[in-house]
């Protein structure tokens, strides 16, 4: 039962791993009650290749290359460990909201964008003294950003937000058994994400 729990665990982690949390949310706000919904699907297509080209697939390419040295832990068991990461992939991001940001269909995304390199500048700053939890700020973030669109855009995305509330308590929990966490750290990094994309998707 010990092992059954413990892969879940790892694959929530995996299913919901910070480098996939932009593409989960633009996915959801695709098939939402937002305005984004109604975008056709060429523009679609070509946002989602250039999100997972800034947000994933070259942040995971640095980070394996980095692996190549002897002095890195791939693990990052350290939290200083995650610093190089992080700035390598915040700096992947604004790129990505440097190419999004000449398409206007989609402004409150690049928004999005903008508050996940603060939050990762903020992950970076807090990682000098802690090892607070990268996961739990990312879905953190996510469901601030959406909380705060559905306040600006008057929507109600009831069943999106019941979704991200139970995938936070997966990742928290795949992360509580897998030891890779404390609790305090779980909470400081949902409490930080969702802060940061709240405030700032909703106020500007």
């Amino acid at each position: 039962m010990k092992n059954v729990i413990t892969t879940l665990s790892r694959i929530a982690s995996l299913v919901f791993h910070p480098l996939l949390i932009p593409m989960w949310g633009f996915l959801l706000l695709s098939n939402s009650g937002f305005y984004f919904a109604v975008l056709p699907w060429s523009v679609k297509k070509f946002m989602l290749l250039v999100i997972f080209l800034f947000t994933c697939l070259l942040p995971a390419l640095s980070i394996g290359l980095l692996s190549l040295s002897p002095r890195f832990d791939l693990k990052m068991e350290k939290s200083t460990d995650r610093i190089l990461p992080l700035l390598i992939s915040s700096i992947c991001y604004y790129l990505g909201y440097l190419v999004l940001e000449r398409m206007p269909l989609f402004p409150l995304f690049n928004l999005f964008l903008v508050a996940s390199v603060l939050v990762q500048i903020a992950l970076i700053i807090v990682s000098l003294k802690w090892k607070i939890s990268a996961h739990s700020a990312a879905i953190g973030g996510l469901t601030g950003a959406f909380m705060a669109m559905s306040f600006r855009l008057q929507e109600n995305p009831v069943l999106i937000l019941c979704f991200l509330i139970l995938a936070a308590g997966m990742v928290g929990t795949s992360r509580l058994v897998l030891q890779k966490h404390t609790r305090s750290e779980i909470y400081a990094g949902f409490g930080l994400g969702f802060l940061i994309l709240d405030l700032i998707v909703a106020y500007i």
